[in-house]
């Protein structure tokens, strides 16, 4: 069973992705720290984000299996990542990748911003996962705040919203749900009702599969 999750930055995607994916028995693929191990690449070699030649060689060139995700999750990367994303050079590089993971034996949960349009328009569950600026962006503070990382409540949701605004207007794969994904809306949920909500999902799109033989 192939799993897609998207949404916009901070609405639970991730976090639901993990926990479907160890409930199910899959293997599970962050795809947004693809973005960002690119973005951090740029970063650390001097270069600039808008350098689509290079940055498009650096995604050719990643291992899924060396990514550090905590090492790719501070501020700056998540809107280095929103910047990579738009160039289409990166995104073309990084699609079989991406299509690879999740046609491996047994299927895989893939969370990302295009998974159930573009990656994996034939997945057997599509999850669009969404929740207010606002309160993305609490949740996204307190993740900071938790690490020890300086940044204000205000800067994190003008980030938020910078972000949404640029993933939505990218002409290459804009973030929008896909035609037949569930709408997941977790403003008012916490990560266990949100959890149930979606496994309750995947539950009845597996029935669906076995009804069909």
């Amino acid at each position: 069973m192939i799993v897609a999750i998207d949404g916009p930055a901070a609405s639970g995607k991730g976090t639901l992705g993990k926990r479907l994916a160890a409930h199910l028995r899959l293997a599970h693929l962050d795809t947004g720290l693809l973005y960002r191990a690119v973005a951090h690449r740029l970063l650390a070699a001097g270069g600039t984000l808008d350098d689509e030649a290079v940055a498009a060689e650096a995604a050719r060139n990643l291992d899924i299996r060396t990514l550090d995700p905590e090492a790719l999750r501070g501020p700056g990367m998540g809107e280095g990542a929103s910047v990579i994303a738009a160039l289409p050079a990166v995104r073309a590089a990084l699609v079989e990748l991406q299509r690879d993971f999740a046609n491996q034996p047994g299927g895989a949960v893939l969370d990302g911003r295009d998974i159930g349009t573009v990656i994996c328009p034939d997945a057997h569950v599509k999850v669009f996962v969404t929740a207010s600026a606002e309160e993305r962006a609490r949740r996204r503070h307190g993740e900071f705040l938790g690490r020890g990382e300086s940044v204000t409540y205000e800067e994190v949701l003008a980030d938020i919203r910078a972000r949404d605004a640029r993933d939505t207007a990218r002409a290459t794969a804009p973030l929008r749900p896909a035609e037949d994904a569930c709408l997941l809306d977790t403003t008012e949920l916490d990560i266990e009702a949100a959890f149930r909500a979606a496994l309750a999902i995947v539950e009845a799109a597996g029935q669906r599969l076995a009804s069909r033989g």
